[in-house]
């Protein structure tokens, strides 16, 4: 068994998931550790050194030999999942407890090869674990396999087969009160609008909002006035916001009410400024955090003080920690694990509001942590708690440039900056790359030669430019077709794929799909998908930028980045639609012409 440990540990050596350090302290407490029940490997690198469990869990299923189970491949339905419970349904509460806790679940069941034999699946977010037989012997499974899964696509799992009933909601439907308000006085008296939540069962509206939001996997929840009796309530989900609910006969004033008083940081009686706060809720045993922006907007009734109210949805389970899983395509991966790799210099990446931004620098700090490391971020708010990683508190007295300033002084190895904002973000980054840090940020740019025109509209100097900066990444998210109900286009719009940029040959070899929609997707969409454009510094573009005069000149750095391999966005999108992942209309829409 020691030496089955070793073999693992140098397997992960050799794919640089940890160092040789970090397994020879792993290894250590793994023979020091006296308890009755021995932990493995895997185990204690996951819990005492905070390793992605998904990162070393994947290779140990790779070493072990563990089929791999992923969500998109399998062709899930309603029969299925009533065998599912039915099956989990008939086991005793422990055993259905031990199931949940573990991460082990009942996928199937599929005929053994060249046999009339059956065998059930199971999926296991560790594929080792030493529970499964015991849940195969409880389920009377005398032929079994266990497969890994990962643990987003376990949740997502779980759920789907066993969908949270909405308590909130279900009061109100079983109450058989409608929300509705009589008062017809124009003016706003608290005591009214106290009496009119009270009366009308608001709470539990808002409440059943941000836990519908959680499960249908919403990015954000949109409240909007429309009248004095009228309040929309929109989730957005797979980048589109769709409407969940039209409140009507209610004042938006009692709906902005109820969401300010559960919120921290919010002023109830405040209509006239902007706030930020936050919710916190446990949703499936799960800690998820609501980030709340309240703004005041003008309606066509001047005499109400109407707020627009947007929630973001914060549930860490979302967040991509396996740099693998990022979606990178051929020389882009390549590009950026060289950056990354580098002891010091900056890695920005670029991209409007809701393309992923934050999610491929927390992915890309996850790769790059080490116990023996000090990271720091500087964020404005703070999204996602990074494990390992000291995330700075900005606040009234700690502001986000004064942070960025003190950084210097606290000894770090890598930093985070969470956006750089002006010339005063932008020096202070560059100064930490130029002095030995490995820097991460982000900049609000459509594509990754234009953001070194905007640092140097901002007044860095081209030769700070040049040698400060490892790489630019400019990213979008597209909808990605859903595999359930997708269908070959049947007469392809030649026009529509060349002015893509797909040449008559490709468009002629390449099976183009089109939406249909059904009852697992969004018309036709589910998820998203990235697509990258990576603009890596090498010596020709160091030179170029080095070079310029008073302005950039983009074109030049864009076609040099391209024999040397970049791929714009478009081109990604081109190759994620032959992937038969997206269409024609969706990478249209989100990228620009090359």
């Amino acid at each position: 068994m020691q030496d089955i440990n070793y073999q693992l540990g140098s397997t992960l050596l050799k794919k640089n998931i940890l160092d040789i350090s970090t397994l020879k302290k792993a290894l250590e407490i793994k023979e020091t550790e006296d308890s009755p029940i021995r932990r493995s490997l895997a185990q204690i690198l996951v819990k005492d050194f905070n390793f992605d469990h998904d990162a070393i869990y994947r290779e140990v299923a790779d070493f072990y030999g563990f089929r791999e189970i992923r969500l998109g491949d399998e062709n899930l339905d309603e029969k299925r999942f009533k065998f599912i419970r039915r099956k989990i349904e008939q086991l005793p509460e422990s055993m259905r407890t031990l199931m949940e806790e573990e991460k082990i679940l009942l996928l199937g069941y599929e005929q053994i090869p060249t046999s009339q034999l059956y065998k059930y699946i199971f999926v296991a977010t560790d594929p080792t674990n030493g529970h499964v037989p015991t849940v195969a012997m409880a389920m009377n499974a005398k032929r079994y396999e266990v497969c890994y899964i990962d643990s987003r696509d376990y949740q997502t799992l779980w759920e789907m087969i066993f969908p949270q009933q909405n308590e909130y909601l279900k009061i109100l439907e079983d109450s058989g009160i409608e929300i509705q308000e009589d008062d017809e006085e124009a003016g706003l008296q608290e005591e009214l609008l106290d009496a009119e939540i009270n009366k009308s069962l608001l709470v539990h509206l808002v409440e059943g909002m941000l836990l519908e939001a959680a499960v249908r996997g919403a990015s954000d929840i949109h409240l909007v006035p429309r009248d004095a009796r009228t309040t929309e309530i929109h989730f957005r989900i797979d980048g589109k916001l769709r409407l969940w609910h039209v409140q009507e006969g209610v004042r938006p004033e009692a709906m902005a009410a109820v969401v300010k008083d559960r919120s921290k940081n919010v002023d109830r009686f405040e209509r006239d400024s902007p706030q930020d706060g936050f919710i916190q809720r446990t949703v499936g045993g799960h800690m998820i955090r609501f980030r709340v922006s309240v703004l005041p907007i003008v309606g066509k009734d001047f005499q109400y003080k109407f707020e627009s109210i947007v929630i973001r949805v914060l549930d860490d389970r979302k967040v991509i920690s396996d740099f693998n899983q990022l979606g990178f395509q051929g020389v882009a991966k390549e590009f950026f694990l060289k950056a990354i790799s580098k002891p010091q210099g900056m890695v920005i990446v670029t991209g409007p509001t809701g393309s992923g931004k934050s999610t491929t620098l927390f992915a890309a700090l996850n790769y790059v942590i080490k116990p023996e490391i000090n990271v720091l971020t500087v964020e404005d708010p703070v999204e996602y708690i990074i494990p390992g990683a000291r995330q700075i508190k900005i606040g009234h007295r700690n502001s986000f440039e004064q942070a960025i300033r003190s950084i210097l002084r606290h000894d770090p190895d890598v930093v985070m900056v969470g956006e750089i904002r002006d010339k005063i973000t932008a020096e202070t980054a560059i100064k930490l790359a130029n002095t030995g840090h490995l820097t991460f940020s982000t900049l609000h740019t459509n594509d990754a030669p234009s953001a070194v025109s905007r640092l140097y509209m901002m007044g860095i100097e081209p030769f700070l430019i040049a040698y400060a900066i490892n790489v630019i990444i400019a990213q979008r998210l597209i909808r990605r077709l859903c595999d359930n109900c997708k269908t070959p286009v049947k007469k392809l719009d030649i026009g529509a794929a060349l002015s893509l940029g797909f040449s008559e040959e490709e468009a002629r070899q390449t099976v183009f799909y089109d939406t249909v929609g059904c009852d697992q997707c969004h018309g036709g969409y589910k998820g998203r998908v990235a697509i990258h454009e990576v603009l890596y510094f090498s010596k020709e573009i160091q030179q170029i930028i080095f070079e310029a005069g008073k302005e950039i000149d983009e074109e030049r750095l864009r076609e040099t980045a391209r024999k040397q391999g970049m791929q714009t966005l478009r081109a990604a999108g081109r190759e994620r639609i032959k992937q038969g992942l997206s269409t024609l209309a969706e990478v249209g829409q989100a990228t620009m012409e090359d």
